[in-house]
């Protein structure tokens, strides 16, 4: 399995954790959850550009 799969199966799983646990997409979304959900994202492009350079050697 390449590295991108993985880095795309772990960022999806946490979008589904925090939508069902943390409830992320409601209509009382904190400041710190929308900030949560924006680093998750930084994370996982982060994630993506590495695993893309690793898959590419």
């Amino acid at each position: 399995m390449h590295k991108t799969t993985l880095v795309i199966i772990i960022f999806i799983s946490g979008l589904i954790f925090g939508a069902l646990v943390l409830n992320l997409w409601s209509a009382e979304t904190s400041p710190f959850k929308a900030l949560l959900g924006l680093g998750w994202t930084a994370l996982f492009l982060i994630g993506l550009f590495f695993a893309d350079k690793h898959d590419r050697k």
